[in-house]
């Protein structure tokens, strides 16, 4: 009789796969617990928060140890190498506009957790948190066991906005030689797309992977299919992921599943990794219900011109996606409808050809109320307010045209006066711990969108103190304009 083998095999792969770690024996690590624990859901943005209030720390924030194993470590730091990231950046503190020693004196932790926590929903404020993240600043002072935790908060905010772009700039900066940097890098290519970049890093870097079943999912992404499903046999005989995860590996290896009328239950916490099988296995999933960073693999061009629609507006909310980028897509296709999204990118149509023809009498009314009936009003002020004359003989298309061209800032926009319970006279700044001032300052802006006006003018003032006078200038106007640009109650 034939001696079944298998389990010898499953036996051996396991062993190759999982190095020795300090010897100790551990539990198996769920692949949802390491792999894209980077994109969440934007719960932060609501003006619950106070100053003075340390938000909770979040899963995954705080670098860990390197995984050599399958199995679950002690939580610690992980020393990232190629000089300190955590004054990495994009751009210069100049090209920012903020000073190179805003860090000073701060706490890194702290930083790190209120970098996560604090709210941008206004357009000023949504570009002054982006300058802030990418900005090459000095180092917080902190010991060894703290080097690196301000950055992958930054790189984590950039990801919680959607702005792959802008955090993948940023982790590239870095290297991607460390765990917790590349499954960051991992996590972007899959939701551009763009995973054949990501395994090729990780089949040629021993000891990156942040997941088996990531192992797994490259191998059979370079070809190498009989490789992955040997390696998903021995993960899944030795616990090394969960059954839900094995039935989705198995589906997305065996093309004996393509014509079945299963359905698989997406997971309760989609990663990207699980986002992109389930499309690979021909059942992909709707963006709107996971967080917006999903919306980027929306924006491809094989999706429909309904989803990059939605895709495009979810991510100019968070200010990911560039007016001018929202405003060429609305025009790729006619409407193939009426109502929601359709009826924007009618009023676009009609207010384009309104620009060109130069009679905005009835065009631009009808597009700013449509867009201020979605509560986006603001979107729409970054797209056209350029464009607009300051000059228009219709009243009501002027009015709106003034409207939106001091929302933008455009120079000679008239400019309304702030509330009286927005005045607060202007503090000495603080000589250390500058950056927890500043985000204390943006969370108490942003209370203006729940009515603190007290609060935001208090914000608006430590800005000017610290030597952000145009940030301040233009927040004070947006927080004047809000009643005229937010949708009617």
């Amino acid at each position: 009789m034939a001696t079944d083998i298998r389990p010898v095999l499953a036996l051996a792969l396991g062993l190759a796969l999982l190095p020795v770690a300090g010897g100790a024996q551990q539990q198996p690590l769920s692949a949802s617990d390491w792999l894209s624990g980077s994109v969440r859901g934007p719960a932060r943005e609501s003006s619950a928060w106070r100053p003075g209030d340390i938000p909770p720390p979040r899963p995954g924030a705080r670098p860990q140890a390197v995984a050599t194993s399958g199995a679950v470590g002690p939580v610690q730091v992980t020393r990232l190498d190629q000089g300190d990231p955590d004054q990495t950046g994009t751009q210069s503190p100049r090209r920012a506009g903020l000073p190179v020693d805003l860090w000073a004196g701060s706490d890194p932790q702290v930083l790190s957790r209120m970098v996560l926590a604090t709210p941008a929903r206004l357009q000023s404020m949504q570009a002054l948190m982006r300058r802030l993240l990418t900005a090459q600043l000095a180092p917080p002072t902190g010991n060894g066991e703290t080097r690196g935790q301000l950055f992958l908060a930054r790189a984590d905010r950039l990801l919680d906005m959607g702005a792959l772009e802008e955090a993948q700039a940023l982790l590239v900066a870095a290297g991607p030689g460390q765990p917790e940097i590349f499954r960051r890098m991992f996590d972007i290519a899959l939701l551009e797309g763009d995973e054949g970049r990501a395994c090729a890093i990780m089949n040629g870097t021993p000891g990156i992977a942040p997941s088996f079943a990531a192992r797994i999912f490259c191998l059979a992404q370079t070809g190498d299919w009989a490789a992955a499903a040997v390696s998903l046999h021995g993960a899944e005989a030795l616990g090394l992921i969960d059954e839900r995860q094995a039935i989705l590996l198995t589906h997305f290896l065996d093309d004996a599943f393509v014509d079945t009328a299963d359905l698989l239950e997406p997971a309760e916490r989609m990663t990207p990794l699980d986002f992109r099988i389930h499309e690979a296995v021909g059942q992909p999933l709707p963006t709107l219900s996971l967080p917006v960073a999903f919306a980027q693999s929306d924006l491809r061009l094989n999706s429909g011109f309904k989803a990059r629609l939605e895709a495009a507006e979810r991510l100019a909310r968070t200010g990911a996606l560039p007016a001018a980028t929202l405003r060429q897509i609305y025009g790729e296709q006619r409407p193939a409808a009426s109502g929601g999204v359709w009826e924007r990118a009618g009023v676009m149509r009609t207010l384009e050809a309104a620009l060109t023809g130069g009679d905005l009498a009835q065009a631009l009314p009808r597009a700013f109320d449509e867009f201020r009936r979605a509560g986006m009003a603001d979107l729409l002020a970054g797209m056209v307010a350029g464009d607009l004359p300051a000059d228009i003989p219709d009243p009501r298309a002027r009015e709106v045209a003034d409207l939106l061209r001091a929302w933008a800032g455009l120079p000679d926009a008239p400019l309304p006066d702030p509330a009286p319970e927005m005045s607060a006279p202007v503090p000495t700044p603080p000589a250390a711990q500058r950056g927890e001032a500043l985000l204390t300052a943006m969370a108490d802006i942003d209370a203006a969108l729940e009515g603190d006006l007290a609060r935001a003018g208090r914000g608006i003032a430590m800005l000017r103190a610290l030597g952000l006078g145009h940030d301040a200038d233009r927040a004070q106007t947006q927080i004047a304009l809000l009643p005229q640009i937010q949708a009617p109650q």
